[in-house]
């Protein structure tokens, strides 16, 4: 997501996938064997920009990708009234990776697209939000995207610290960023690198993470601030005992750009892309063990609470990872999936995604306060059914804390004009979310 969060964090979608999408404790869907590969179907005059001699333009009624990529000022080219296809160069790029890596079958289901986004009242508050496009119909049942296990980034075992596998992608995109010595499918990756959002975007800048301290104590979420600055000195544990050690002993271990090494700060977006956009896959049936891996495309599907879509796969040679259909899918249509298996609130949302979820599919319109505000209003009074419970005591802090101010002053402050800054405006759309949550509770 490449758009300003300026007054809009309750109704984005992020762009990256639960880190629990495959398994999850809490999770509605199971992870399943993967038995074969998708045939390997060459995807013809993909790239047809390239020819100077001949541009032909593709065929409305074409199934896929075919003839994709002709020249045009615009990055993008409608293909159905619900989104348009991304003809970007960086797209392009991306569309040529899978086709190099196996997974060139995908272009003929779907690709990289934009989707209006209402964000107010005016006609002219339309955002267009970037995910994955069905370019044909595709029924219940089917595959909608398929990724060789090989493609993905293994980052290796499941565990509670985003910085452990942070250092290890920060290394690889290093490789890559600096056109620095490493192995060759570091660089190889760069195209899918590209697609990722950059460092201090506008993306990484919407989770707690990356929150000033004013905006920490504007949530007037005790217990999200504490865990935020807990992930934050691990960051800087992490960061003097691994990375500044090897970049010290090796110069092109970690170097961000010409002499410049990667900094705390650098590993803190590492760090967050893993939070966001890695997704955790269990190994094989034998094993018992979870894997987290980057999944080229499939991180790249929207958030949806309400998606039908199920994800499978396992993290093992010869498997293959795949997003199928819940319901027939249309040409045109948004491929959403659900993240945090449809059980996480707004307070995960805003810490590791950077966003506030507005409501599912199903959902919006028709209720003023979001599922993702009442799952954490639930948490606080103790009537949420989740597997970690709160304390009576974080409880009590966290309600206390909502106390500072009313309904109504939030809603003055919000609207007044005087708060600027986007996270300072998404910790009061947090709170505000939350006080309609706790009204219609207790």
């Amino acid at each position: 997501m490449n758009k300003n969060m300026n007054s809009i964090a309750v109704l984005l979608m992020a762009l990256c996938p639960s880190a629990n999408a495959f398994v999850s404790p809490s999770a509605t869907s199971c992870s399943l064997p993967s038995s074969f590969r998708m045939p390997s179907t060459s995807t013809q005059a993909l790239f047809m920009a390239k020819s100077k001699t001949k541009k032909k333009k593709p065929a409305a009624s074409s199934g896929g990708l075919k003839g994709f990529g002709g020249s045009s000022k615009s990055s993008t080219k409608a293909t159905a009234a619900a989104g348009s296809i991304d003809r970007s160069k960086a797209a392009l790029k991306f569309y040529n990776y899978l086709e190099r890596n196996g997974a060139e079958a995908n272009l003929k289901r779907v690709g990289l697209g934009y989707f209006p986004l209402q964000i107010g009242p005016s006609e002219k508050d339309v955002i267009q939000l970037r995910g994955v496009i069905a370019l044909r119909d595709i029924p219940k049942g089917e595959p909608i995207i398929e990724i060789p296990y090989e493609m993905a980034i293994d980052l290796g075992r499941e565990s509670s610290d985003p910085t452990l596998p942070a250092t290890s992608f920060l290394q690889k995109y290093c490789v890559w960023k600096s056109d620095s010595d490493g192995p060759p499918p570091d660089k190889e990756r760069g195209d899918y690198f590209a697609m990722l959002p950059e460092y201090m975007s506008s993306d990484c800048l919407g989770s707690t993470d990356f929150f000033s301290d004013e905006a920490l104590e504007m949530l007037q979420s005790p217990l999200i601030k504490e865990e935020t600055l807990s992930r934050k000195d691990l960051v800087h544990l992490r960061y003097e005992r691994d990375v500044e050690t090897m970049a010290e002993m090796s110069s092109n271990l970690y170097r961000w750009s010409g002499e410049e090494v990667a900094t705390e700060s650098h590993l803190q977006w590492a760090s967050w892309i893993i939070t966001s956009r890695v997704l955790t896959v269990q190994g094989p049936p034998e094993s018992g063990i979870a894997n987290r891996l980057l999944i080229p495309l499939i991180d790249m599907c929207n958030h949806d609470r309400d998606s039908p879509h199920i994800l499978t796969g396992r993290a093992m040679t010869g498997a293959t990872l795949k997003v199928v259909a819940g319901v027939d899918v249309k040409a045109g249509d948004a491929i959403n999936i659900s993240y945090g298996g449809s059980v996480e609130g707004n307070d995960r949302f805003i810490q590791d995604y950077g966003f506030l979820d507005g409501g599912g599919s199903k959902e919006r319109g028709k209720s003023e306060v979001a599922e993702a505000y009442k799952i954490v209003a639930r948490k606080l009074t103790g009537r949420n059914r989740a597997l970690t419970k709160l304390t009576v005591d974080d409880q009590e802090r966290a309600l206390e804390a909502l106390k500072a101010t009313t309904l109504e002053e939030d809603e003055e402050m919000l609207n007044s004009g005087k708060i600027t800054n986007n996270d300072e405006r998404a910790a009061i759309e947090f709170r505000i979310g939350m006080k309609k949550a706790l009204a219609g509770l207790l």
